[in-house]
């Protein structure tokens, strides 16, 4: 039986703190295709032709960063430019004979967008090109993107390479879960040492122009080409509240992409739990302990409409007792975040420790007995 805890007893251990920013005019947008998504709850904030197919240009690039990191972190090998990587367009100034780690590779496409690059990581990755785009298309399948197929590692023009703006929403999403891609994107510049020739050092600055123009800006990534226009993705934090703001073929993206985070920032609000989390004590039957501890995670968000972040209810239901064997991570409660009846989140309250069931000790005649019973 669940037993609910008094809502004033719930804010008070989680310290809910609103944060709001007054709420402005939906902004017209003159890109092709948009979205403004919302990392924490998932949510399409403003859109328009989001799941239409189009060119993405070098915003493609942040699928090739990606999985280039995340080799890296496994073996960052040394990379030897060859001609075969050689690629027209933007550039990181790679020469054949040139040596650099796999990782500059990375720093060399975020930052100056170069194809030559992304090239050289397809190629020392996935040995050709094709089986480096089935690795991309492998990923971005498990990322969830449902309407984007990649042919190119550069996002160069191709009838069959093609994503949409909801898609590239997600794929910075899990971008910004790679600690070493978050850092990288949000960086203003970047110095990469080659190995080879060994004094050659080159200070790349990011094409990203809204991490100097915007407050709160942490990444994203330029695109463009004569097919596809100009595009952009790019992420904003503010108070624990994370925006994705996508346009593809859009002549005033920089403008564009600040009307909606200044609109998602003034619609939207974020409520945190406590730095740390939160810890009760429940009884435990028949254990080795009397108790178990059970444990929130810290620092959980929860966003709604900023007209009624000061309506945001938190509600504890926990059972009254647990009985013996309980293995940590076993769910024992649940903090639920309620707007108007809704529950906005729940928050499981988890065991931390293991407690063994408390051993009997049997009498000899219940030995005897046991020993003479079959079957």
């Amino acid at each position: 039986m669940k037993k609910l805890i008094s809502v004033a007893l719930c804010v008070a251990l989680c310290f809910v703190f609103p944060v709001s920013v007054k709420a402005n005019d939906k902004p017209e947008i003159s890109a092709k295709a948009y979205v403004l998504y919302c990392v924490e709850s998932g949510d399409i904030i403003l859109s328009k032709n989001e799941n239409e197919r189009m060119k993405p240009a070098s915003t493609t690039k942040l699928m090739t960063v990606l999985l280039t990191l995340e080799q890296a972190a496994k073996n960052d090998s040394i990379v030897t430019f060859t001609d075969k990587m050689q690629a027209e367009g933007s550039s990181m100034y790679l020469s054949e004979g040139d040596k650099v780690r796999l990782s500059n590779l990375a720093v060399g496409m975020m930052m100056a967008s170069g194809n030559d690059a992304a090239n050289a990581a397809a190629l020392t990755i996935g040995g050709s090109f094709e089986r480096f785009a089935q690795l991309m298309n492998a990923r971005a399948e498990e990322i969830g993107m449902s309407n984007t197929h990649f042919v190119t590692p550069s996002g160069l023009d191709d009838d069959n390479h093609y994503s949409t703006a909801h898609d590239m929403a997600l794929l910075m999403a899990q971008g910004l879960e790679n600690r070493e891609f978050a850092s990288l994107t949000s960086r203003k510049s970047a110095a990469v040492s080659f190995i080879s020739p060994e004094n050659k050092r080159i200070t790349y600055a990011n094409h990203n122009r809204l991490l100097r123009l915007y407050e709160g800006c942490i990444g994203g990534k330029t695109g463009y080409t004569s097919a596809a226009g100009r595009c952009l993705v790019s992420a904003a934090r503010r108070d624990g509240l994370t925006l994705i703001c996508v346009t593809l073929s859009d002549k005033n993206d920089w403008n564009d992409h600040i009307a909606m985070y200044d609109y998602g920032f003034g619609q939207y609000s974020c409520y945190r739990g406590a730095e740390e989390e939160l810890c009760l004590d429940v009884p435990c039957v028949g254990g080795e302990s009397d108790s178990v501890t059970a444990m929130s995670e810290g620092g959980n968000v929860i966003v709604c409409d900023g007209k009624n972040a000061d309506k945001v209810e938190k509600k504890i239901y926990l059972d009254s007792f647990v009985y013996a064997p309980v293995s940590e991570g076993d769910v024992i409660g649940r903090i639920d975040c309620v707007l108007d009846g809704e529950v906005l989140r729940s928050i499981p309250l988890t065991a931390v420790q293991d407690v063994k069931a408390r051993k009997v000790k049997k009498s000899f005649i219940k030995k005897i007995k046991e020993f003479f019973t079959y079957g």
